[in-house]
């Protein structure tokens, strides 16, 4: 199977999706065995290399991910899987709420939806959690449009809007995977949330920094911070994360640029150079329950869009909860990414 492709390659598409970067895949023109598409995938990035120079990755966990996309019972399914830089490693133990902004304009270029004559929506079951996103962007005339006049923070330039409105994305174990709204771990007040991406929260001053450090300088702290990230996993129900890219980890802190919270997040040991989508979710969404590590940040929020800042710029992040429910759950969780194809062809593994 692997020299098949060798000598003829796999079609793929390359789509920058939101702040991310990512190969799109339809699963048929995949091997069936997981071992066997994983060591494809590795090869087509050009992992393990920290340079990924003989492949299709960027030498970072932003530009090294992939999207398996087939048609499902409603619409379209989609596995994410997250590819090592420097590791031999493909993970699918999370989503990529970036790399789903992608996903439908990817299907109807791909005949798997239908387009409509102005606008469409795709439904899609994110393979990794089971949750549900809905995806609305232009068609005009039938054809995706991915030139626009919207910015999103981290990204030059400008391109059209995708609107990713989310169904129930909390985890199996619910939004609190831990039972409580606060646990303490290594010393440290946290918030374990999971509302489409299990993350722990915790202010940046608990580990004696400001929280608007930059990513280089937060380098040093990594380490320290994924002992009470590997910890407050095992209270979440995740067994030992030591190699796997979830729980991330969110360091909030008072807003200083016009947002609503200033975050600083890692994925999950070196620090990200903005905050990924279902990441900035499960954020605000742990932020709105009362009791939360970082609720007193919450009091001068009016509605249920909430801009939070991160290292490169602002995301804004649309969320509503039902704190009167015991659990509290979801209501609402939504973001506005925007997606630009970047190439469409064959690709030859290494």
């Amino acid at each position: 199977m692997a020299g098949d492709y060798d000598a003829t390659g796999v079609r793929c598409m390359m789509l920058r999706g939101g702040t991310s970067r990512g190969l799109y895949f339809l699963a048929d023109d995949l091997p069936d065995p997981p071992d066997e598409r994983d060591d494809l995938l590795l090869r087509l990035m050009g992992s393990p290399d920290p340079r990924q120079i003989d492949g299709l990755g960027g030498a970072t966990s932003l530009t090294s991910k992939v999207a398996v996309v087939s048609a499902g019972a409603d619409g379209v399914d989609y596995l994410f899987l997250q590819v090592g830089v420097e590791e031999a490693t493909v993970s699918d133990r999370q989503n990529c709420g970036n790399l789903l902004a992608g996903v439908g304009p990817f299907a109807v270029e791909r005949g798997l939806v239908a387009a409509d004559p102005s606008e469409t929506s795709v439904r899609v079951r994110m393979v990794n959690s089971g949750a549900v996103a809905v995806t609305t962007f232009p068609t005009p005339g039938g054809r995706v449009e991915y030139r626009g006049d919207v910015a999103i923070a981290g990204v030059p330039g400008t391109a059209a809007p995708v609107l990713v409105a989310f169904e129930d994305t909390a985890g199996a174990r619910g939004l609190l995977p831990t039972g409580r709204v606060r646990d303490v771990v290594e010393g440290i007040e946290v918030t374990c949330v999971d509302n489409g991406m299990p993350v722990v929260l915790a202010l940046a001053s608990s580990f004696g920094l400001t929280g608007y450090e930059s990513p280089s300088t937060l380098e040093a702290s990594g380490a320290r911070i994924d002992v009470v990230r590997r910890a407050a996993a095992v209270l979440m129900g995740l067994g030992d994360v030591a190699a796997a890219p979830v729980p991330k980890t969110v360091l909030l802190a008072p807003p200083r640029a016009g947002g609503q919270v200033c975050t600083r997040s890692f994925i999950p040991v070196r620090p990200h150079t903005a905050i990924g989508v279902l990441a900035a979710v499960s954020t605000v969404t742990g932020m709105r329950l009362p009791g939360a590590v970082g609720h007193a940040l919450t009091a001068g929020w009016a509605g249920p869009r909430v801009e939070v800042e991160h290292p490169t710029g602002s995301m804004l992040v649309d969320v509503v909860v039902d704190t009167a429910t015991d659990p509290p759950r979801a209501v609402r969780s939504g973001v506005v990414r925007t997606v630009r194809k970047l190439f469409d062809g064959v690709a030859y593994p290494r």
